[in-house]
């Protein structure tokens, strides 16, 4: 695979607990950005965080939260990130 030499970062913020079709999110994400030939793709579990609720998420043990934070970096250029979007 030829890697770019200038390539795009997009960083998508979801809960641990979002599904698609009955899969973890992220992971349909990083498969389809695999599917589409994208350069790269992590995903990284936050040991805390909040969101539009305000509502904060921790992986403390006495406050173990079954939705933690998780962050989504896919990179390629920005024309083969676009072709993720619609997705």
């Amino acid at each position: 695979m030829n890697l770019p030499r200038e390539a795009f970062l997009l960083r998508i913020f979801i809960g641990e607990s979002d599904r698609w079709q009955q899969q973890p999110l992220y992971e349909a994400l990083v498969l389809k950005a695999r599917e589409l030939r994208l350069a790269g793709a992590t995903v990284l579990r936050g040991p805390m965080g909040f969101g539009a609720n305000s509502r904060v998420h921790t992986a403390k043990l006495l406050d173990l939260s079954t939705d933690l934070p998780v962050v989504i970096e896919l990179v390629d250029t920005a024309a083969k990130i676009q072709t993720l979007l619609p997705f």
